[in-house]
Protein backbone atom coordinates (compact mmCIF):
# COMPACT_ATOMS: atom_id res chain seq x y z
CA UNK A 1 0.00 0.00 0.00
CA UNK A 2 1.41 3.42 -0.87
CA UNK A 3 2.07 5.77 2.01
CA UNK A 4 2.57 9.49 2.15
CA UNK A 5 0.58 12.38 0.76
CA UNK A 6 -2.03 11.80 -1.92
CA UNK A 7 -0.75 12.49 -5.43
CA UNK A 8 -2.72 14.98 -7.49
CA UNK A 9 -2.77 15.99 -11.17
CA UNK A 10 -3.95 19.57 -11.80
CA UNK A 11 -5.19 20.53 -15.27
CA UNK A 12 -6.50 23.98 -16.21
CA UNK A 13 -5.71 26.12 -19.24
CA UNK A 14 -5.66 29.32 -17.17
CA UNK A 15 -2.28 29.76 -15.45
CA UNK A 16 -3.68 31.72 -12.49
CA UNK A 17 -6.45 29.19 -11.81
CA UNK A 18 -3.98 26.29 -12.13
CA UNK A 19 -1.67 28.00 -9.61
CA UNK A 20 -4.60 28.55 -7.23
CA UNK A 21 -5.66 24.91 -7.51
CA UNK A 22 -2.07 23.78 -6.83
CA UNK A 23 -2.01 25.99 -3.73
CA UNK A 24 -5.26 24.44 -2.49
CA UNK A 25 -3.97 20.91 -3.19
CA UNK A 26 -0.83 21.58 -1.15
CA UNK A 27 -2.90 23.15 1.67
CA UNK A 28 -4.93 19.95 1.70
CA UNK A 29 -1.71 18.07 2.48
CA UNK A 30 -1.36 16.52 -0.97
CA UNK A 31 1.45 16.54 -3.52
CA UNK A 32 1.03 18.00 -7.01
CA UNK A 33 2.66 15.39 -9.25
CA UNK A 34 1.82 17.01 -12.59
CA UNK A 35 0.32 20.16 -14.06
CA UNK A 36 -1.23 20.46 -17.50
CA UNK A 37 -2.63 23.35 -19.52
CA UNK A 38 -4.71 21.23 -21.91
CA UNK A 39 -6.61 17.97 -22.09
CA UNK A 40 -4.11 15.88 -24.08
CA UNK A 41 -1.25 16.75 -21.69
CA UNK A 42 -3.46 15.94 -18.70
CA UNK A 43 -4.35 12.56 -20.16
CA UNK A 44 -0.71 11.77 -21.00
CA UNK A 45 0.39 12.71 -17.47
CA UNK A 46 -2.34 10.57 -15.90
CA UNK A 47 -1.52 7.58 -18.10
CA UNK A 48 2.24 7.90 -17.51
CA UNK A 49 2.01 8.11 -13.72
CA UNK A 50 -1.57 7.66 -12.46
CA UNK A 51 -2.37 10.07 -9.62
CA UNK A 52 -4.75 9.47 -6.73
CA UNK A 53 -6.84 12.48 -7.82
CA UNK A 54 -7.15 14.49 -11.04
CA UNK A 55 -8.52 18.02 -10.75
CA UNK A 56 -9.70 18.86 -14.26
CA UNK A 57 -11.09 22.06 -15.76
CA UNK A 58 -14.09 21.23 -17.93
CA UNK A 59 -13.17 23.77 -20.65
CA UNK A 60 -9.65 22.99 -21.86
CA UNK A 61 -8.21 23.03 -25.37
CA UNK A 62 -7.49 19.75 -27.14
CA UNK A 63 -9.82 17.69 -24.96
CA UNK A 64 -12.29 18.84 -22.34
CA UNK A 65 -12.17 17.74 -18.74
CA UNK A 66 -15.24 15.61 -19.49
CA UNK A 67 -13.38 13.85 -22.31
CA UNK A 68 -10.28 13.34 -20.15
CA UNK A 69 -12.44 11.96 -17.34
CA UNK A 70 -14.21 9.54 -19.69
CA UNK A 71 -10.85 8.37 -21.10
CA UNK A 72 -9.49 7.80 -17.59
CA UNK A 73 -12.55 5.74 -16.67
CA UNK A 74 -12.27 3.67 -19.87
CA UNK A 75 -8.71 2.46 -19.20
CA UNK A 76 -8.06 -0.16 -16.50
CA UNK A 77 -4.78 1.53 -15.44
CA UNK A 78 -6.54 4.83 -14.65
CA UNK A 79 -10.13 3.78 -13.93
CA UNK A 80 -9.66 4.18 -10.16
CA UNK A 81 -8.26 7.74 -10.34
CA UNK A 82 -10.64 10.06 -8.45
CA UNK A 83 -11.78 13.02 -10.56
CA UNK A 84 -12.85 16.49 -9.46
CA UNK A 85 -14.18 18.67 -12.28
CA UNK A 86 -13.97 22.46 -12.10
CA UNK A 87 -16.24 24.53 -14.32
CA UNK A 88 -17.81 27.92 -14.79
CA UNK A 89 -20.95 26.01 -15.77
CA UNK A 90 -22.93 25.42 -12.60
CA UNK A 91 -26.38 24.51 -13.87
CA UNK A 92 -27.92 21.20 -12.78
CA UNK A 93 -27.40 19.92 -16.35
CA UNK A 94 -23.69 20.86 -16.23
CA UNK A 95 -23.22 19.03 -12.93
CA UNK A 96 -25.20 16.00 -14.16
CA UNK A 97 -23.09 15.89 -17.32
CA UNK A 98 -19.89 15.93 -15.30
CA UNK A 99 -21.05 13.16 -13.01
CA UNK A 100 -22.32 11.16 -16.00
CA UNK A 101 -18.83 11.38 -17.52
CA UNK A 102 -17.57 9.59 -14.41
CA UNK A 103 -16.44 12.44 -12.17
CA UNK A 104 -16.46 11.87 -8.43
CA UNK A 105 -17.24 15.51 -7.67
CA UNK A 106 -17.96 18.80 -9.42
CA UNK A 107 -17.07 22.28 -8.19
CA UNK A 108 -18.32 25.47 -9.82
CA UNK A 109 -16.05 28.43 -10.52
CA UNK A 110 -15.46 30.78 -8.90
CA UNK A 111 -14.62 28.64 -5.89
CA UNK A 112 -13.05 29.45 -2.56
CA UNK A 113 -9.64 28.02 -1.73
CA UNK A 114 -11.07 26.70 1.55
CA UNK A 115 -13.88 24.97 -0.33
CA UNK A 116 -11.45 23.38 -2.77
CA UNK A 117 -9.15 22.28 0.06
CA UNK A 118 -12.12 20.56 1.72
CA UNK A 119 -13.11 18.77 -1.52
CA UNK A 120 -9.53 17.62 -2.17
CA UNK A 121 -9.23 16.29 1.40
CA UNK A 122 -12.54 14.47 1.07
CA UNK A 123 -11.62 12.89 -2.26
CA UNK A 124 -8.15 11.82 -1.12
CA UNK A 125 -9.01 10.70 2.42
CA UNK A 126 -8.67 7.03 1.53
CA UNK A 127 -5.80 7.39 -0.94
CA UNK A 128 -3.03 6.81 1.54
CA UNK A 129 -4.76 4.59 4.09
Amino acid sequence: MPTGPARVLVADDEDDIRALVCLAVRRAGCTVVAEAADGPRALTAARTDPPDLAVLDVSMPGATGLEVCAALRAAPATAAVRVLLLSAGASPDDVAGGLAAGADDYLAKPFSVAGLVARVRELTSGATA
